[in-house]
C-alpha cells in the first residue's frame, strides 16, 4: 500500500484530478483528515474524489461549512464530506454523529479540518495535506497513517 504521494496543482481542474487519482487509494470504513488553510482546496479535491468514486459529479460537491455533513452516494460507497470548521467543542463534535456514520458498511470520511480535534485526527487512517506554494499553484500530499 502506497504511504506517501505528492502532487502538484496549478489548477482546480488539476487539483480535481488529483482527487480522481487519490480515490484509487481509498476504500468503505476509512475515515481521511483534510488539511489546508482557507481556499487551499479542500473542496476541490473532494469533487475529484467523488468523480473518482462515481459518488458525485464536480458539479454536486459543495463546502459542508453550514450544513456540515454532505453525502455523496456511489454503487459501492458513500461519501460523506464533513466540515467541521464552524465545529468549536467536543461536545458539538458529537452532535455531528462521525462515529454513527462510520459505522455505517460502505461509509468513506473526508473530514475538513479534523485537525482541530485530537479524537479525529488520531481515528484518521490517512490524511490529503493542500498547501499554496504560490497564488494559483497547491501542493497535495496523501499520507497513510499506520497503525501504532
Amino acid at each position: 500500500m502506497t504511504t506517501h504521494r505528492d502532487f502538484s496543482s496549478n489548477s482546480p481542474e488539476q487539483t480535481i484530478a488529483a482527487g480522481r487519482e487519490l480515490a484509487r487509494f481509498l476504500q468503505p470504513g476509512q475515515l481521511i483528515a483534510l488539511r489546508g488553510d482557507l481556499g487551499s482546496g479542500k473542496t476541490t479535491i473532494v469533487k475529484g474524489i467523488a468523480e473518482g468514486l462515481n459518488a458525485g459529479l464536480r458539479e454536486s460537491v459543495t463546502s459542508p461549512t453550514f450544513t456540515l455533513v454532505h453525502e455523496y452516494r456511489g454503487p459501492s460507497i458513500t461519501v460523506f464530506h464533513i466540515d467541521l470548521y464552524r465545529i468549536e467543542t467536543e461536545r458539538e463534535l458529537l452532535t455531528v454523529g462521525i462515529d454513527d456514520l462510520r459505522a455505517e458498511p460502505s461509509a468513506l470520511l473526508l473530514i475538513e479540518w479534523a485537525d482541530k480535534f485530537p479524537s479525529v485526527q488520531q481515528d484518521s487512517d490517512a490524511e490529503i495535506v493542500l498547501e499554496r506554494t504560490a497564488d494559483r499553484e497547491r501542493k497535495v500530499t496523501y499520507r497513510w497513517h499506520s497503525r501504532r
